[in-house]
């Protein structure tokens, strides 16, 4: 297989939930450019829009969809919009997720907290994953890609439920890998620090000190370093890798504390 069909997804549809920012906008961009035809499912439309309204200019179809990751109906109405609008879904972008993460003290904080944590990185993930298997199934090309994070691995205080939620993704994505095969392949990626809204309400110069001293390459992460890594998930140059859990953290390890 030659370079170009290696990272190719033409004819290919693919559905990036939080696409509208951050991680999950740089992921829509690169698949478009690699030929898919992108669902944006975001909580702000009209940002959603905005994106797709910047797809559409140079040639690349899209759809921008509303989705509460946290209502079930929402979920079936992506998938449905989108099988009904471009005929299937063969690659689901699970990136939409969040929770307490640095704030967790669990003697101020309550059990409905940390559920919260599941519903959004594990539970949202897993159902939409459900709702789309059976269509990638059919059509004969899958790839499931959670987005984890290095709170999965890292020990850090007031971080229990998400990081113990995001290390279920990292468990879950090993698993779900026999249950959906062959056609279908699932994996993850944990970001490291990257430059995102999220973290620049937390991050101070001398946080950025700290965490580049355990950082081999002298950098925060961008957006567009963790979309790389969801291609390569998405894309035929894995199509002999599932259920495994990528961190690109510029080799290192990055916490707040």
């Amino acid at each position: 297989m030659k370079i170009n069909e290696l990272f190719s997804l033409t004819d290919k549809v693919a559905i990036v939930t939080g696409g509208a920012d951050g991680i999950g906008k740089a992921t829509a961009l690169l698949l478009a450019e690699a030929g898919a035809t992108v669902v944006i499912a975001d909580l702000n439309l009209e940002k959603a829009q905005q994106l797709v309204d910047e797809l559409e200019k140079n040639g690349q179809k899209s759809l921008a969809v509303k989705c509460d990751i946290l209502e079930d109906q929402s979920l079936v109405d992506l998938v449905d919009l989108t099988v009904s609008t471009f005929g299937t879904v063969n690659i689901l972008i699970n990136n939409a997720g969040g929770g307490g993460g640095g704030r967790e003290n669990p003697f101020k904080i309550s059990v409905n907290d940390i559920k919260r944590d599941f519903d959004l990185n594990v539970f949202s993930g897993w159902r939409l994953s459900q709702l789309c298997a059976p269509h990638m199934k059919k059509s004969g090309y899958g790839s499931i890609v959670f987005t984890s994070s290095m709170s999965s691995k890292n020990a850090s205080p007031n971080m229990s439920g998400y990081g113990g939620s995001k290390a279920a993704v990292n468990h879950m994505v090993a698993n779900l890998a026999f249950d959906f095969g062959p056609e279908i392949r699932v994996n993850a990626v944990g970001p490291g620090a990257t430059r995102t809204a999220a973290l620049a309400s937390v991050l101070t110069p001398e946080i950025e000190k700290k965490m580049l001293e355990h950082t081999p390459i002298k950098r925060l992460g961008t957006a567009e370093d963790i979309a790389g890594a969801m291609l390569y998930f998405a894309s035929p140059v894995s199509s002999w890798v599932s259920g495994q859990t990528i961190f690109v953290n510029g080799g290192g390890v990055q916490t707040l504390d």
